[in-house]
């Protein structure tokens, strides 16, 4: 496969990453009023709606603007990697992984601009876990995933992709070498 399928299969997976964010949290705002909630596994489990204008745990309340420049860091530290990463099925987990936290990173982004909060409404009860969202999940689960495929997976000279002292003219032509075509 070549590089741009492979980016297109990124926006493809963060698109729909962005979607199911979005729809979930349309779905809790159309039919949950702030502040209350709805028990899926009684003392376990909930959906409860909570309008969030901070971080985890409400850290940095109102801090809109900080939140949308550390998530524009984010989209654009994915961007780089996802356009350095090699088009081969090794790499794969990287691309998704970085597709998903992309995702994540635009569906809380998506909420603070519009609303100037993000809607959160997944409540584990029994263990008092903060309020979280899809978006959430999918940045959590995407970075968690992402480290332990770089620590225990890949090798130092599979990440030399990573390596910005390489010229593009260099990058491509180990691309070319080893079957990635642009």
């Amino acid at each position: 496969m070549n590089k741009k399928k492979f980016l297109l299969c990124d926006l493809g997976i963060a698109a729909f990453g962005l979607a199911l964010d979005q729809i979930t949290k349309l779905l809790v705002r159309q039919n949950l009023e702030t502040g209350k909630g709805v028990s899926l596994i009684d003392g376990w489990l909930e959906f409860y709606h909570h309008e969030n204008t901070g971080a985890s745990w409400g850290m940095l309340k109102g801090q809109t603007l900080f939140f949308i420049f550390i998530a524009l860091i984010v989209s654009i530290a994915v961007s780089f990697l996802l356009l350095r990463v090699p088009a081969q099925k090794k790499y794969l987990p990287i691309h998704i992984a970085g597709s998903l936290i992309f995702a994540g990173a635009l569906g809380n982004t998506v909420d603070r601009i519009a609303k100037g909060s993000v809607t959160d409404f997944i409540s584990f009860v029994i263990i008092h876990f903060p309020i979280f969202n899809v978006a959430d999940i999918l940045i959590v689960c995407a970075t968690f995933w992402m480290a332990i495929m770089i620590i225990f997976v890949y090798k130092d000279a599979d990440l030399e992709f990573l390596d910005l002292g390489r010229s593009k003219k260099t990058r491509k032509k180990q691309d070319t070498e080893n079957g990635d075509k642009e």
